[in-house]
C-alpha cells in the first residue's frame, strides 16, 4: 500500500477508496508523528485542518487521533478552513507542523494531505524526505500502538478544537485597508468554488454577492475547483449579469486566486502577479527580491531588469518558492496556477489576502481592472498566455517527454533559442516560448505558452502537443 502514497510538488493526494483511505491515510498520520517526535520537542504540537471534499473531516480526525497517540497536542480545526489559515495558525501557536486534508484544486475523486512548517509557509523538502522516511521504514504495516477515539482525545485535552477564522480576520485587517476598499464601492463577486471559502468573504464585506457557495463535495457544475479560465465561465456571467467591478474566484482549499474583471474577461495569473508586484514595489515601497517559478511570465524579468531588482527562478511547486522566502527578503514570489506569497504576508499562497490586495490596489489607484492590465500592454508589449492540461497513461508521458529530450530545433517553424530543464522542457524561440512538464499532483502533462498575440500562443500549443 504505502508504494502508492507518493508525495509531489505539494503533498500527497490520491483517489479517495483506491489511493487515498483510511489506511494509507493513518500511515502517513503514523510517519508524520514520528518526524514531529525526532524534534524533541517538549510539548510538541501540530495544527490540523481540512477543506470541503468527501470524508475530509474524518480524515482529519483519523490524523488528528494518530498523532494525538503518539502524545503531540493537537489543535483541530473546528469547522472546514483554507490552507493559509492552516498555516498561519502553525506559526502563530508555535507548531512543529501544520497538516490540510485537501486535495487542492483536483477533481472531486481525489483528496490529499499537505505538511506546513512552523514558519507558516509549506514544508520544505528536507521535512518531506524525512516524513517519507518514516512512511518506508513502516513497510505498509499499521504500528501495534492503541488510538483511541477523537471524542477521548477531546476530552482528555490531547485534541484541541480551535476556530481557526476569527484570528485569522483580525491579522487581514490589520494588513489590508478593508475601510478603503469599503468606501471605494468596488462591487464584488465571489466564487469560492464549493471549498474552503465558503461564506468568508462576506465576513470582511456583507455586501458581497457569492456563487457556488453551497457545501458540495461534487463541485457541482464546476467540475474541479481550480480557478482557470475553463472553471469560471459561470463567475464571467455573474460580473457582467451584476455589472460588478471584479470578480474574485479562490480554489478547493482557497490558496490559489482566480481574477475576472468589470467585462466577464479572465485576468491571468501573469496579469495578477505583475499588478501586485507593481503595487508593493512602487506604492508600498517594499524592496527586495523577485522569486518567479520557470512557467511564469516573462513580463517579470523585464520589470527586474528594469528596476534592478534580483530575480530568482524556481522549478514549479510553492515550496521552492516559499523556501527562499525563509531565507531572502523577498517582495513577492509565486508560480503561474495562480498562487503567490508577499513580503506582507506568511511566506504561504493564500487566494483571499491576494484578492483583497488587489482590490486594495484598485481602490489606492483609482484604476479599474481592465485599464490596469491594458497599461501592462503599454509597458511591456502584449503578453498571451495559454495552458492546456493533457490526461495521460504513463507510457504516454514518457513518450512526450522523450520527444522534448530529443532537443527540436524549431517549434511552431521558429527556431529554438534556448532551453531551460530544470523543469520539464521549456523552449525559448522568437515568438515566444513553450514549456512542457509532467503535473507533480495529477497523471497529467502541462503545455504552457506566452507570445504577443493568442494566433502564436495556440500555435506554439499544438506544436507542443505534435512533438514525436
Amino acid at each position: 500500500m504505502a508504494d502508492k502514497i507518493v508525495f509531489g510538488t505539494d503533498g500527497w493526494r490520491g483517489l479517495i477508496a483506491r489511493d487515498y483511505t483510511f489506511f494509507n491515510l493513518s500511515l502517513v498520520a503514523h510517519a508524520t508523528a514520528r518526524y514531529v517526535l525526532t524534534l524533541k520537542k517538549k510539548g510538541a504540537s501540530v495544527v490540523v485542518g481540512y477543506d470541503t471534499r468527501f470524508l475530509s473531516r474524518e480524515f482529519a480526525e483519523e490524523v488528528a487521533c494518530v498523532m494525538a497517540s503518539y502524545g503531540i497536542i493537537v489543535n483541530l480545526t473546528d469547522t472546514f478552513s483554507s490552507t493559509p489559515q492552516v498555516s498561519f495558525h502553525t506559526k502563530q501557536k508555535f507548531a512543529q507542523l501544520g497538516v490540510v486534508i485537501t486535495a487542492s484544486h483536483n477533481p472531486a475523486q481525489y483528496n490529499g494531505f499537505k505538511a506546513k512548517a512552523t514558519f507558516g509557509g509549506p514544508a520544505v523538502q528536507s521535512q518531506i524526505d524525512e516524513i517519507e522516511k518514516h512512511l518506508a521504514a513502516l513497510k505498509g504495516a499499521q504500528p501495534k500502538q492503541t488510538v483511541l477515539t477523537i471524542d477521548e482525545y477531546i476530552d482528555n485535552r490531547s485534541v484541541r478544537i480551535f476556530d481557526a477564522k476569527e484570528s485569522y480576520i483580525r491579522y487581514l485587517r490589520k494588513k489590508i485597508n478593508l475601510e478603503l476598499i469599503e468606501k471605494s464601492g468596488i462591487r464584488m463577486v465571489y466564487d469560492p468554488m464549493h471549498g474552503a471559502g465558503i461564506n468568508f468573504m462576506n465576513r470582511l464585506f456583507p455586501s458581497v454577492y457569492e456563487i457556488h457557495g453551497d457545501y458540495n463535495p461534487s463541485f457541482g457544475e464546476i467540475d474541479h475547483p481550480e480557478p482557470i479560465a475553463e472553471c469560471l465561465v459561470p463567475l464571467m456571467n455573474a460580473v457582467k449579469k451584476r455589472k460588478a467591478h471584479v470578480g474574485i474566484a479562490t480554489d478547493g482549499d482557497a490558496d490559489r486566486v482566480g481574477v475576472v474583471d468589470a467585462t466577464g474577461s479572465f485576468v491571468d495569473p501573469h496579469r495578477v502577479f505583475v499588478l501586485l508586484m507593481k503595487y508593493l514595489y512602487e506604492d508600498k515601497k517594499r524592496r527586495g527580491a523577485v522569486v518567479k517559478t520557470v512557467s511564469l511570465t516573462s513580463m517579470v524579468d523585464a520589470y527586474c531588469e528594469k528596476y534592478d531588482i534580483p530575480l530568482y527562478e524556481t522549478p514549479v511547486g510553492f515550496k521552492h518558492v516559499a523556501k527562499l522566502m525563509t531565507e531572502e527578503k523577498i517582495i513577492i514570489g509565486g508560480e503561474e496556477s495562480g498562487g503567490l506569497g508577499t513580503s506582507l504576508h506568511i511566506p504561504e499562497r493564500d487566494g483571499v489576502f491576494n484578492a483583497l490586495l488587489l482590490m486594495e490596489m484598485m481602490a489606492t489607484r483609482k484604476r479599474s481592472l481592465k485599464q490596469m492590465c491594458d497599461e501592462l500592454d503599454e509597458e511591456f508589449g502584449p503578453h498571451r498566455y495559454r495552458r492546456r492540461d493533457v490526461r495521460v497513461t504513463e507510457a504516454q508521458k514518457k513518450t512526450i517527454l522523450a520527444a522534448c529530450a530529443k532537443k527540436p530545433l524549431k517549434i511552431a517553424g521558429h527556431q529554438v533559442l534556448k532551453i531551460d530543464t530544470r523543469d520539464g522542457y521549456k523552449f525559448f524561440t522568437e515568438a515566444g516560448w513553450l514549456l512542457i512538464r509532467a503535473s507533480g499532483t495529477e497523471p497529467l502533462i502541462r503545455f504552457y505558452a506566452e507570445s504577443s498575440t493568442m494566433t502564436k500562443v495556440n500555435e506554439l500549443l499544438e506544436a507542443g502537443l505534435k512533438l514525436k
